[in-house]
C-alpha cells in the first residue's frame, strides 16, 4: 500500500494549513484594528472642567474674574 497517497499532507492539504494559518492572523489584525478605531472615534471624546470652562469664557457666559476664580478652583488638588 503506497503510504504517500494517503497522506494527504503530501497533495493539497498544506494549502488547506497556510490558508487557515492567513485567516488566523488576517482575523486578529482586524479584529485588533476595529477595536483601535472604536476607541478612537466610536465615542465621542471627554471633555475636562478647563475645556469646558474656557468654551464658557469664550461665548461670554462667565466673566473674566469668574474665570479666574473658576480656574484656580479647578487646579487645587481634589481631596
Amino acid at each position: 500500500m503506497n503510504h504517500m497517497a494517503n497522506n494527504w499532507y503530501f497533495g493539497w492539504g498544506w494549502i488547506l494549513w497556510l490558508g487557515f494559518v492567513f485567516l488566523t492572523f488576517s482575523s486578529f489584525g482586524h479584529w485588533g484594528y476595529s477595536y483601535r478605531m472604536h476607541r478612537l472615534y466610536g465615542s465621542t471624546p471627554r471633555k475636562d472642567a478647563i475645556h469646558i470652562l474656557n468654551e464658557r469664557y469664550a461665548r461670554g457666559e462667565v466673566t473674566r474674574a469668574q474665570f479666574i476664580e473658576m480656574k484656580a478652583d479647578i487646579a487645587k488638588p481634589q481631596s
